[in-house]
């Protein structure tokens, strides 16, 4: 077959393929929701419960359950009800729960008639029935059999809420009475965000649900130890209406005291204190102890970590955090087992001590083996400082076979990490000497240079991400010694920017875009790993792992320049459950890189895939067609990369 010819197959292939998922998405699935948000206060999740409840339909006409009686029963058993009021009293109505005995006698049998219809009504109550009738009917049989009781409900209209009043006392309603504009402004927020509204449906869960969302809204911040004093919900059973009435106890405000730290054995207690994310006398709030919490477990030395603070209103001016911690072993080791389709099958073998030398220090030591790269690497990092610093010591050799050049690199770091509660800061010197040969030379080049990395995360879920933005950006600079005996200066920079945008009616957009460069004169050779190449899973798919950049003796080389841009739509497979974590994909990827901005040329990739939603982040697979080489490639990846 002529290259032609396999190039039309291909494309041919891939528009079928395209077709194929634009049909599976023509099922219309659930309304768009932040399944993956943040975790939001109970105010909140109480307030969509309470709108989900007011634009439900009324319930079904009735329907009738059967349950016939038990070989040797008493009795038969036919309810009906609207659903899902029926599913309710058939679980719930004694008549139902003692139907397969066999010893009732029919003075039992009538004592249980008698006492359905209060039952009943004391079940339907809490759904917002307060008017419902009730009829109970004993049938019995010409032929002497169990006999039949019918129960018929007719609920009536369900009650709506038609006045709320709610009333906030304590040391934070005296604050907004001396003129505290912001506790003002947030107790108007409170109220405006109080989770069963008039008109709202009535129902005792949705009245809980309500009460402690205020509550849990008011101790999130400052108030830690608020309380509702008082409640009450007035019913009109005749009017189908609830006047709900609630007082609101702010207790005093509380401000962060002293860090104590529990549970350790070996580990300084130090480590803990200087990766707190605030200090003595800050403001409480519940965001302080989570960011907290989180800190600690990034810090890989805590199996368990448990951040509460201290209530006692007698301390509130200085509260003491209290951080139960469970310490993790002192060494550990891990062997994988993966495959990426960027390079091929790997296994992998991680160890590492928390404790070297009876110092302060982490040793990790990473041995990864693949077809087309292997990766050693040993680190030696600090327990954090004040600050949350860590200083970090690295050696890591690298082997690539890819885009028809071997790339062998040998890195040593000495720098500094830095953690915030979005962002992560990397100071670092280099040493670098890289080996590259193609298919006619080899060559090696050097270079020493300062570096910082910076990523920025502000996004709804750091696992499946579906709203808002991750930055990062590297620059350094440093000096090279080229193979040919050159020396002099250069420059690095890096740049991402990853968008993620619900569109609504269950489709979400991810646009990404990347830029690079490396600034020295053209007769200098600089470190390969420390150019650019491009192509691959998280590059331009339909092309071959970092198989796009400048050709040199016949092999891909890094250029100074690079450049690629993605843009990717995904909607659910389907609005059933089973499905909810699967999505299926469309994208474009563009891009390239080159010896300059002159010479560069962007090549475009386009396909589908599917997502899969998975605890350890985002797994894809995307058949993937190459525009500018005709040829269709599967990549495979797992994990958000940023």
């Amino acid at each position: 077959m002529s290259l032609h010819r396999r190039a039309g197959w291909r494309r041919a292939v891939a528009a079928l393929l395209l077709a194929a998922a634009s049909g599976a998405w023509a099922a219309d699935p659930d309304e768009d929701e932040d399944t993956d948000a943040a975790p939001r206060a109970e105010a909140g999740e109480a307030a969509e419960a309470v709108e989900a409840a007011a634009s439900a339909p009324a319930p079904a006409d009735s329907g009738v359950t059967f349950l016939p009686s038990a070989p040797a029963g008493a009795y038969r058993l036919e309810v009906r009800a609207p659903s899902p009021l029926r599913e309710l009293l058939v679980r719930h109505l004694d008549l139902a729960r003692f139907r397969e005995q066999p010893d009732i006698s029919r003075i039992e049998l009538g004592r249980l008639i008698a006492a359905t219809p209060a039952q009943a009504r004391a079940l339907l109550e809490p759904e917002g029935y307060f008017d419902a009738a009730v009829d109970v009917k004993q049938v019995d049989t010409a032929d002497g059999g169990a006999p039949l009781i019918r129960v018929e409900v007719r609920p009536g209209r369900q009650a709506r809420v038609n006045r709320v009043h709610l009333e906030l006392q304590g040391p934070m309603a005296d604050a907004i009475e001396a003129g505290n504009a912001t506790l003002e402004r947030r107790w108007q927020r409170l109220q405006a965000q109080w989770g069963l509204p008039s008109g709202a449906p009535f129902t005792n869960k949705g009245w809980n649900r309500a009460k402690a969302g205020l509550l849990a809204s008011l101790q999130s911040r400052s108030h830690a130890a608020a309380t509702l004093s008082g409640t009450a919900a007035e019913v009109d059973a005749a009017g189908g209406t609830v006047r709900l009435f609630v007082v609101a106890d702010s207790g005093p405000a509380f401000r962060i005291g002293e860090v104590r730290v529990e549970g350790l054995d070996r580990t300084p207690a130090s480590a803990a204190l200087n990766v707190a994310p605030f200090e003595p006398g800050t403001a409480y709030s519940e965001a302080l102890l989570l960011d907290y919490q989180e800190a600690l477990q990034k810090t890989g030395l805590y199996e368990g970590v448990a951040v509460e603070l201290d209530l006692d209103p007698e301390r509130a001016e200085r509260a003491a955090v209290i951080a139960r911690l469970r310490e993790q072993k002192l060494q550990s080791a891990t062997v994988s087992v993966g495959y990426s389709s960027n390079t091929g099958p790997r296994v992998g073998f991680e160890h590492t001590h928390r404790r070297i030398f009876d110092r302060d220090l982490v040793l990790t030591s990473d041995l990864e083996l693949g077809r087309d790269e292997r990766k050693f690497s040993l680190d030696l990092q600090t327990y954090p400082k004040p600050g949350n610093v860590r200083n970090l010591l690295g050696l890591q050799l690298d082997y690539l076979n890819a885009g028809g050049a071997l790339t062998q690199t040998q890195r040593l770091r000495l720098g500094r990490l830095r953690d915030a509660e979005r962002e992560d800061h990397l100071y670092y010197l280099e040493l670098n000497r890289t080996t590259l040969d193609t298919m006619l030379s080899r060559r090696a080049d050097r270079a020493i240079l300062g570096n910082y990395e910076w990523v920025r995360r502000d996004v709804n879920s750091v696992v499946f991400p579906t709203r808002g933005l991750i930055l990062s950006a590297q620059g350094g600079a440093g000096i090279a010694d080229d193979a040919d005996g050159s020396r002099g200066p250069f420059a690095r920079l890096y740049l991402q920017a990853v968008w993620y945008q619900p569109l609504g009616s269950g489709w979400y957009a991810q646009l990404r875009g990347e830029a690079a460069q490396v600034v020295k004169r053209d007769t200098l050779g600089v470190p390969d790993s420390l150019q650019f190449r491009a192509g691959g899973d998280n590059s331009v798919r339909g092309y071959g792992y970092r198989t796009l950049g400048p050709l040199s003796d016949g092999s891909v080389v890094g250029g100074a320049v690079m450049a690629t841009g993605t843009l990717e739509v995904m909607r659910r497979v389907s609005p059933a459950e089973r499905w909810r974590n699967w999505f299926g994909a469309a994208f474009v990827d563009a891009g390239n890189a080159a010896t300059g901005w002159k010479s560069y040329t962007p090549v475009v990739g386009y396909g589908i895939g599917l997502r899969w939603r998975s605890p350890i982040g985002p797994v894809r697979a995307d058949i993937a067609y190459g525009r500018d080489i005709g040829e269709l490639r599967l990549h495979i990846s797992a994990g958000v990369t940023f």
